[in-house]
């Protein structure tokens, strides 16, 4: 076995490289989930992918080879999970993803958040949810009808190593695209994905498109799948890949700013612990972000 055949293709340079199939992506990406190529092939392929870029069809190959190695969530909620990808993490805002999350839950929707740490110096999503008493999953079996905060290593020891080359190399691979859009659950889901630039915004659509997926899409808030509390994203659902714009981004001059906590995990689970409990007002794009999740389960 072995890559190199692929890493040849895609490693030409920008302008020399060609594009896999959707077949040979899941054959590639399939080979280093299972440990048989080496790690020198694997930084071959994360470098040769970082500058040729991926295409739709490469990425649903990949979905492809994770999603039949993944270790998923068992079908066992009446309607479809939400599935919360959080790795980037808050830098200058609070990670209010966990508000999010616990706002669905409180609408009795099951609710899986995944990720991992993936930069140093940003408070995550389970930094807050650690802050606020809860335990991250370590049995996939053990998964809850309400809130499920599951580490990537948990879904994939594989794809956790695939990601932490970021930390030897500081340059992303495809697996931080993959995260954003992969589905680990058996059952129906509603992938809630975000974009930190428009060409990607694109590219994932077209992903979503290919795979036929459920998802809610919107520009993220520091790379977060959670509606920016300053401002309302534009906001579009796919269903089985066709998509719909269910909200326009909020346009002009901002009349004035919501009183957000510092970025640090205390502060913020304070702040959610009093939006839960009545003390605070949502923030108005994150309210009107979780009714178009509602309506979207519906008809899932």
């Amino acid at each position: 076995m072995g890559i190199g055949n692929y890493i040849k293709e895609i490693g030409r340079g920008k302008d020399g490289a060609r594009a896999l199939s959707r077949e040979q992506a899941t054959d590639l990406l399939g080979q280093i989930l299972d440990g048989q190529v080496t790690d020198l092939e694997i930084g071959a392929f994360c470098l040769a992918m970082r500058i040729k870029g991926e295409t739709p069809e490469e990425m649903a190959g990949f979905l492809d080879a994770l999603h039949a190695r993944m270790n998923a969530l068992a079908e066992d909620a009446p309607k479809a999970t939400v599935v919360i990808p959080c790795y980037n993490g808050a830098r200058k805002l609070p990670a209010l993803a966990p508000l999010l999350a616990l706002l669905l839950v409180q609408h009795g929707v099951r609710v899986c958040v995944h990720g991992t740490a993936t930069e140093s110096g940003r408070t995550t999503s389970f930094d807050v949810f650690t802050a606020m008493g809860y335990t991250p999953l370590q049995d996939i079996h053990k998964a809850s009808p309400g809130l499920n905060l599951v580490p990537t290593e948990v879904l994939s020891p594989a794809l956790k190593k695939l990601l932490d080359v970021r930390r030897v190399v500081n340059l992303r691979n495809p697996a931080h695209s993959l995260v954003k859009l992969m589905n680990p659950c058996k059952g129906p889901a509603l992938i809630l994905s975000s974009y930190t630039h428009p060409e990607y915004a694109v590219s994932m659509a077209q992903t979503f498109q290919l795979t036929q997926a459920n998802a809610f899409l919107i520009r993220g808030t520091e790379g977060e799948p959670v509606a920016d509390a300053r401002r309302t994203p534009q906001m579009d659902v796919f269903h089985k890949g066709v998509t719909q714009t269910v909200q326009a981004a909020q346009a002009g001059a901002l009349q004035s700013l919501p009183e957000l906590p510092a970025a640090s995990a205390e502060a913020t689970a304070t702040y959610i612990q009093e939006v839960l409990q009545h003390q605070r007002e949502v923030p108005a794009p994150i309210a009107l972000q979780v009714q178009h999740i509602l309506q979207a389960l519906k008809s899932l």
